[in-house]
């Protein structure tokens, strides 16, 4: 699908952004993942809204994918799993990354990676050194690949499964540095040779 405009990483900031947040909030997790009740709104804020930092994806006007960074305890997961703490290494900074969706159609390029690179970037400026997410079932691959490591058992219900993972720092700029390499050659084997 053609984009209106080149594609943008940022913390969202504007009303229309934040209205596109909820629609696709509603999409992905009440249409898609059935982890909320339909509503005729076709709008979902999520419970944390106040206290998220949302990490979106956007060409022109039109948000293409979102992510939302929550330093705030009790986390979610802190609700669905108990003692989330005795799964996790001791003495980190934690913040909570939760709402990964990106529009169906731009599922296959790089907006989930981007996303999450630059809420990753973001957690390292605000001084988080690991991040916790519930990870859809469905995505479990995208999560190993970047370095989340999964713990305890999975959490939620019916077609609703999340696995509780973390990432640290240190594998988080490893596996940058990695990605960052793999674009350099990529780009050096599509430069065109005279």
């Amino acid at each position: 699908m053609k984009l209106p405009a080149p594609i943008e990483f940022k913390i969202a900031t504007e009303d229309w952004e934040f209205e596109q947040i909820h629609r696709l909030n509603y999409r992905t997790f009440v249409e898609e993942i059935p982890q909320h009740q339909p509503s005729p709104t076709g709008f979902l804020v999520d419970r944390f809204h106040a206290e998220n930092t949302y990490i979106i994806c956007v060409s022109g006007r039109q948000l293409i994918g979102m992510l939302a960074v929550r330093s705030k305890r009790p986390f979610s997961l802190d609700q669905k799993l108990p003692r989330l703490d005795d799964h996790l290494p001791p003495g980190r900074s934690v913040c909570e990354i939760r709402l990964l969706a990106v529009e169906k159609n731009y599922r296959m390029g790089q907006v989930s990676l981007g996303l999450l690179k630059y809420a990753g970037e973001y957690c390292v400026r605000q001084g988080y050194d690991m991040a916790v997410i519930s990870g859809t079932t469905r995505q479990q691959k995208l999560y190993k690949h970047l370095g989340f490591v999964p713990f305890g058992p999975l959490v939620g219900s019916g077609e609703a499964l999340f696995q509780p993972m973390y990432l640290t720092r240190e594998a988080f700029e490893a596996n940058t540095k990695d990605f960052a390499a793999a674009e350099a050659r990529e780009a050096q084997s599509n430069r065109p040779w005279a």
